[in-house]
């Protein structure tokens, strides 16, 4: 288990690497950042500072081992490096230290504060927005796919099936704007839903409160599709689970048509729905960008979008990263859960 987890550890080093080189070359090897950051008053003076503070007077090859020492956990930096950027972490060494920090994204071109605070600030809206969503397509997605496997070629199959087409063939910033519409606007009197709003709410005394009651529609919005994808791969992996074997020999054994269904006939069925789950877990991590500026939803998504509107690149290279990395972390979680769900599978 430990060398498979290892070897899956490394592979998805590897991936990020690659999107290190993808959103540097993409968002910093061409043109001049120079000039969105010092705005249009800025002198020639001032120009070349901020050159020399970006590392863009530098050859490009240059700038991109630096941006990689930088956003590295593994760093090498002097101490007045450190003292300047107010890097994290534990450093040793002489002049040139050998440092595991926080991955340090540089600042914003626009507020001038460090991107991962800015990231990191708006993460727990992200993160809360997308296991939500998760939970609404699990809790009704698993139930809804046995019962139509249980029910083959009923109206209950029938309206499942037709629904979970549906649910897949609408856009999330589509069915958001609906959802906005309807909801949050025609009956708003009834539901009591805003039309925008974020997870929290600011006090008299300054201070954040915790509010749900902005979650869900978002939540909503954004687990429709996978809750149909959900739902179409349970009922399948059901009705092949049920014509096995070992489930008649379960019934010939007198167990309830509930305990075989729920406990043996899930249990095997599961594989492919672990895979969606995760794998749409990750990229309700990407697809909270619309919804998240559909809905006023403060989380990355919207700080993201805001930074493309305002050309603040440190801060989009930084949120795709940090996407990159939590779709490589959930991913190598999918593939330990399989052998921990169903005991075919055996991690070598």
């Amino acid at each position: 288990m430990l060398k498979y987890i290892t070897k899956k550890i490394l592979y998805g080093m590897l991936v990020l690497i690659g999107v290190v080189v993808l959103v540097f070359f993409l968002f910093q090897g061409f043109g001049d950042p120079s000039r969105l950051v010092m705005g249009q008053s800025g002198d020639s003076t001032t120009q070349a500072n901020i050159r020399k503070e970006l590392y863009l007077d530098q050859p490009k090859w240059k700038q991109f081992v630096l941006y990689l020492n930088d956003v590295s956990p593994v760093c090498f930096h002097s101490k007045e490096e450190i003292d300047n950027k107010k890097l994290k972490g534990f450093f040793i060494g002489g002049e040139k230290k050998l440092g595991f920090k926080i991955p340090y994204l540089r600042k914003s071109y626009q507020s001038k504060r460090d991107v991962w605070s800015i990231l990191m600030q708006a993460l727990p809206g992200t993160l809360m927005l997308a296991v939500a969503a998760m939970f609404i397509a699990i809790l009704i997605g698993i139930p809804l796919g046995v019962m139509a496997a249980v029910k083959q070629n009923t109206w209950l199959d029938t309206t499942a099936i037709f629904s979970s087409i549906v649910g897949i063939s609408a856009p999330s910033f589509f069915m958001g704007i609906i959802m906005v519409y309807v909801f949050g606007f025609v009956l708003s009197d009834w539901t009591g839903l805003q039309i925008a709003g974020s997870w929290f709410v600011i006090a008299e005394d300054g201070t954040r409160k915790l509010t749900m009651q902005n979650l869900i529609l978002p939540a909503i919005t954004l687990g429709i599709r996978p809750l149909a994808i959900i739902t179409q791969l349970t009922r399948s992996a059901m009705l092949d689970v049920l014509d096995q074997d070992y489930i008649r020999t379960a019934y010939a054994k007198g167990l309830s048509k509930r305990q075989v269904i729920w406990k043996h006939g899930l249990r095997n069925a599961l594989n492919p729905v672990i895979t969606a789950i995760t794998g749409w877990f990750a990229e309700l991590l990407a697809g909270a960008f619309f919804v998240e500026y559909i809905f006023g939803w403060q989380g990355i998504g919207k700080v993201t979008v805001d930074a493309l509107e305002k050309l603040d690149y440190p801060v989009v290279m930084g949120s795709v990263l940090i996407a990159a990395t939590f779709f490589i972390l959930i991913n190598i979680l999918a593939d330990i859960l399989y052998g921990v769900v169903d005991p075919r599978v055996r991690v070598e």
